[in-house]
């Protein structure tokens, strides 16, 4: 893709930054807005430029990139006075990483094609780690054309990037992830306390057990900063619930039961509500622990 185009990235956060900062380094011309300056204060010491609002961004941005926390506020930032939507030129491409209801990708993409504006939804997979080696899993919605045309965007982000379908598609596929993860992370943290409850070395076991049929993303990445007591967010606790919310919505929507989604659902209820919700998923251990009093 020309290197003369202006990239906006809206939402400098655990994973944004990383991401912009790749697209920054190949070159591009980037331009950020957040909420809080100072999460992007290391990126426009390196020379990315500062926008106060959403639309400042837009306004300024042949392509503009989202990813901030909740669907209320993807909403506002597209939506919003100082939004996307009043300010991004004809002919822009939006897309939005955030994981967010497929009904509200919906809503941005007809509104924006009424504006000559095409959007995107395109939330991603895999956490600090893959935003900070660009090697995210990137699940992609919206008009074939468009997708192809930010290929090249991607692809620095990215080394899974699989087109899905129309609007929507993107984030029913994280959904299908998201409910994945769940049913994995469970296994992962219960195989660990019961682990250290036998008396085992946990390295040594995770050794064994992730080399054979257990072996996942979650176990090699993620079981590792549980036995070292790092819970630092790769991904937070309290936007996993979210996550897990709006994938029980659409379940219920379709007729469909997940207990499974339902019940870890739950125990993350009891992670946040211990004052955890800024850890990270892996933190789903704490709940567990404390229910067998260790």
């Amino acid at each position: 893709m020309e290197k003369n185009i202006t990239i906006g990235w809206i939402g400098t956060g655990v994973m944004g930054t990383s991401m912009v900062g790749h697209l920054h380094r190949a070159g591009y011309k980037c331009i950020v807005y957040n909420r809080t300056k100072a999460k992007a204060e290391k990126l426009i010491a390196n020379g990315v430029s500062w926008a106060n609002s959403p639309g400042e961004v837009a306004a300024a941005s042949d392509v503009v990139f989202t990813i901030v926390g909740f669907p209320k506020d993807v909403h506002e930032v597209y939506f919003g006075e100082n939004g996307i939507l009043n300010s991004a030129k004809p002919g822009a491409v939006l897309v939005d990483m955030t994981t967010t209801e497929p009904s509200l990708s919906v809503e941005i993409y007809v509104a924006a094609k009424t504006k000559n504006i095409q959007s995107i939804d395109a939330p991603v997979s895999g956490g600090d780690v893959g935003a900070q080696n660009a090697t995210l899993s990137i699940m992609v919605g919206g008009e074939k054309e468009a997708v192809e045309q930010i290929r090249p965007l991607f692809e620095l982000l990215g080394k899974s990037i699989v087109y899905q379908g129309p609007a929507g598609s993107g984030q029913h596929t994280k959904m299908c992830n998201q409910i994945t993860i769940a049913g994995t992370m469970i296994g992962v943290c219960e195989s660990l306390l019961y682990g250290h409850k036998a008396g085992l070395d946990l390295p040594t076991m995770l050794s064994s057990i992730s080399g054979g049929a257990a072996g996942c993303w979650t176990l090699n990445n993620l079981a590792p900063r549980i036995v070292a007591r790092n819970f630092d967010p790769g991904f937070f606790v309290e936007h996993f619930i979210k996550d897990m919310g709006i994938a029980l919505k659409e379940a219920e929507s379709m007729g469909l039961s997940l207990p499974g989604l339902a019940l870890v659902k739950q125990l993350y209820l009891s992670v946040q509500a211990q004052g955890h919700g800024k850890l990270g998923t892996h933190a789903l251990t704490l709940a567990l622990e404390k229910m067998s009093g260790l």
